[in-house]
């Protein structure tokens, strides 16, 4: 006889976890968690020391290395996707910045039919109550100080941090203490998802917490293969592990398993494009063009400078010091493997047409790629920066009925005159920015791209062949009550089903102008309370900047180019 449980979530990263810790506050409902990857040890280095975020990075134990298909725009790349292969998903390898994006985005998502009710003051009484960010003002109501996951702000007290930043304010930004707070716009610290040293994501706020529960299972290492139905409702899942396969009944079944291989599971189980899954021989449970269409993503560049002193991080990439940084982080949690290096950066408006910030600006005090490669011997360092709002839009399509194949992933970077007009004017933005005098000391000239890209043509070519994914896939599965969306905003249900619902980054009916680990933290937050039929939280009017209503300054003038079975035993947590 197959096992039954009240609720089965597919999928333990950042919104599995949050669901994992909320539905099982209720000791009546039982809930397995089926999650795909490995377990996240509390002793596994790569994880839990911030500065080594890089090494997980296409790595077969950690990541699931996707690959977009040929991209059109961008030189025929295939652009490498990490995904998190273990416990708490990709908040176990990201980057940990905690940006919530700008309240005017989930405005935007309230424009949308149906989500009059996920505005912003819907939405932030929920990212308060996730939150514990003591460098916050005490009774800002815009953030909260008692939540499970621990915030602290990102020092930026190296001299080329504090460089920067003055640069931006020469050149007419802001400066910004909470980049989460009343004001975006502007320039400062970041917030980050790091705890005493160490990575406090998914896992160590949500999951871990909730292990001693025993009306909560995990299994880890548990591929699901289909959701299945009778009728049209969700009765169970199809899981393997270790090549053995299993089935479990369920109440009800939420995905949770992100905007790549949310819309894959759906398509593996009939819930799509009809006629695309005809074609593949899969009978179709619900029609729904929405599966997998709407995709999103934040791209960007790195803009690299070397240095004329060493003052940057440079050094510490020398295997010589690593015992060294090794050593007081195991025992101290300090030193520079206690940095996720992403301590400041900004947000700015590209043009007067945007009504708030579409470039996102991430400076360090080091040139490096994300994968860990840097230029050779020489200190630097460098601006991320790209837009935030591109109007393309891809898809994701299953290939086969195989559930270990990966979907067909196609972005459509850079295929839109908005796209490509955004991408000139963030290259000129950051250029104004670090060419301001309080960097002069330190510069000593720009070696990527270098000066002779110059023209808005040179500038695309050199986006098309060096630009790689922030790493922000959403927006697959989107809430709406249009017909082309896929979830219903009042109940996280997938449309023309029951008992099947979705919770994660592919519900967002637009990407946030930021990082996405706080927009979806903050999703699974509310739909843990529309799961459970409680009273939703209250919504909270707090006043927020809005350029031109409080006497903002207009966006920098910047000239214009010339040219235009894992048990519960195996769950390390």
């Amino acid at each position: 006889m197959a096992e039954r449980f009240d609720v089965v979530i597919v999928g333990g990263g950042s919104a599995g976890s949050v669901l994992a810790n909320r539905l099982t506050d209720d000791p009546g409902t039982r809930v397995l968690v089926l999650e795909a990857g490995r377990p996240a040890h509390r002793w596994d280095v790569f994880v839990q020391m911030p500065a080594a975020l890089a090494f997980p990075i296409g790595n077969r134990f950690y990541d699931w290395g996707y690959r977009s298909e040929p991209e059109p725009q961008l030189a025929g790349r295939r652009i490498y996707h990490a995904r998190g292969k273990l416990l708490g998903g990709s908040s176990s390898i990201n980057g940990m910045i905690f940006q919530r994006g700008n309240p005017l985005d989930y405005e935007r998502w309230a424009a949308v039919p149906g989500l009059a009710g996920w505005d912003f003051a819907h939405c932030l009484p929920y990212f308060r109550r996730m939150e514990d960010c003591p460098a916050a003002v005490l009774d800002d109501p815009l953030r909260g100080r008692d939540g499970p996951l621990r915030l602290e702000r990102g020092p930026a007290d190296n001299v080329l941090f504090r460089a920067f930043l003055a640069a931006a304010e020469q050149a007419g930004y802001a400066r910004i203490d909470d980049l989460n707070g009343i004001r975006q716009e502007g320039f400062g610290p970041f917030d980050r998802n790091i705890s005493r040293g160490r990575r406090f994501g998914a896992v160590a706020a949500y999951l871990r917490p909730a292990l001693h529960r025993p009306n909560l299972t995990v299994r880890t290492r548990a591929l699901v293969h289909r959701v299945r139905f009778a009728g049209r409702r969700a009765v169970g899942v199809d899981y393997e592990v270790r090549g053995r396969l299993r089935r479990v009944e369920a109440g009800e079944v939420i995905l949770c398993g992100g905007a790549i291989n949310t819309p894959q599971l759906l398509q593996l189980s009939g819930v799509g494009p009809a006629a695309h899954l005809s074609g593949l021989g899969i009978d179709v449970v619900a029609d729904l063009p929405g599966v997998g269409a709407n995709l999103q993503d934040h791209l960007e560049v790195y803009i690299q400078h070397a240095c004329r002193h060493p003052v940057s991080m440079q050094p510490y990439l020398k295997w010589r010091h690593r015992p060294w940084i090794a050593a007081a982080w195991l025992f101290g949690r300090t030193g520079p493997g206690a940095t996720n290096h992403f301590e400041a950066g900004g947000f700015a408006r590209s043009n007067d047409q945007v009504g708030y910030p579409n470039l996102m600006f991430h400076f360090l005090p080091i040139a490096i790629r994300y994968d860990g490669s840097a230029p050779a011997g020489a200190h630097g360092y460098q601006v991320h920066v790209g837009p935030m709002y591109s109007d393309a839009r891809g898809t994701i399509r299953i290939a086969s009925t195989d559930p270990h194949r990966h979907p067909l992933l196609r972005f459509d970077y850079l295929s839109t005159a908005q796209d490509r007009r955004e991408w000139v004017e963030a290259i000129r933005v950051a250029r104004h920015i670090l060419g301001q005098p309080a960097l002069a000391p330190f510069d000593a000239g720009e070696t990527s791209p270098g000066p002779g890209c110059a023209t808005d043509e040179q500038i695309l070519a050199w986006v098309a062949g060096d630009a790689e994914t922030a790493l922000h896939p959403s927006c697959t599965c989107r809430m709406g009550t249009d017909p082309g969306s896929v979830v219903d905003p009042a109940t996280m249900r997938v449309h023309d089903t029951d008992g099947l619902r979705v919770v994660d980054a592919s519900v967002f009916p637009s990407i946030p102008n930021g990082n996405i680990f706080a927009p979806t933290m903050m999703v699974a937050e509310r739909a843990a309370d529309l799961i459970r039929g409680n009273t939703p939280l209250a919504p909270a009017a707090v006043d927020f900047y809005r350029h031109g209503a409080t006497g903002g300054a207009a966006p920098i003038a910047v000239a214009a180019g010339r040219d235009a079975s894992g048990d519960r035993e195996e769950v390390d947590a």
